[in-house]
């Protein structure tokens, strides 16, 4: 299982106040189709690598992996936004209870959180994405 699968599996879990939790094929798709908010969309936005720590034979890599968890809600009781604004609120410190401090499979450690921000905010939807931070290793033998 992917860190991301395994992510989308816990936003999953029971008393998850998402319709839709999905990856990044069903994030590509959410400007064509109207998907059900809210929604979470979780995929890794950035990685880097370490230089290698072995001296001789093979590879070890330690990969950082940026995660990107992008929340889309939509609330329409008020021409002002206040009441979307106030569910994306709900949303974030939901996930970040149930992220920060989770170790993934196929991670090494338990995720960090590294910064949220607003994407898009208009007609009611709003759009925000936190990231978190993920380390992991590439390995070849030698």
């Amino acid at each position: 299982m992917s860190v991301v699968a395994s992510i989308i599996d816990s936003l999953k879990e029971a008393g998850t106040p998402f319709k839709e939790v999905a990856g990044a094929i069903e994030f590509a798709a959410i400007e064509k189709r109207r998907r059900a908010v809210p929604a979470a969309y979780v995929l890794v936005a950035e990685e880097a690598g370490s230089d290698n720590s072995r001296s001789t034979g093979g590879v070890l890599q330690e990969l950082a992996s940026d995660i990107a968890v992008i929340l889309v809600t939509e609330n329409l009781t008020d021409g002002r936004m206040s009441a979307a604004a106030g569910d994306i609120e709900v949303l974030k410190s939901w996930v970040r209870s149930k992220l920060i401090g989770f170790v993934p499979t196929g991670t090494e450690t338990e995720l960090i959180f590294i910064s949220g921000k607003l994407l898009k905010a208009k007609s009611g939807t709003v759009w925000f994405e936190d990231l978190y931070g993920a380390t992991s290793y590439l390995e070849h033998p030698s």
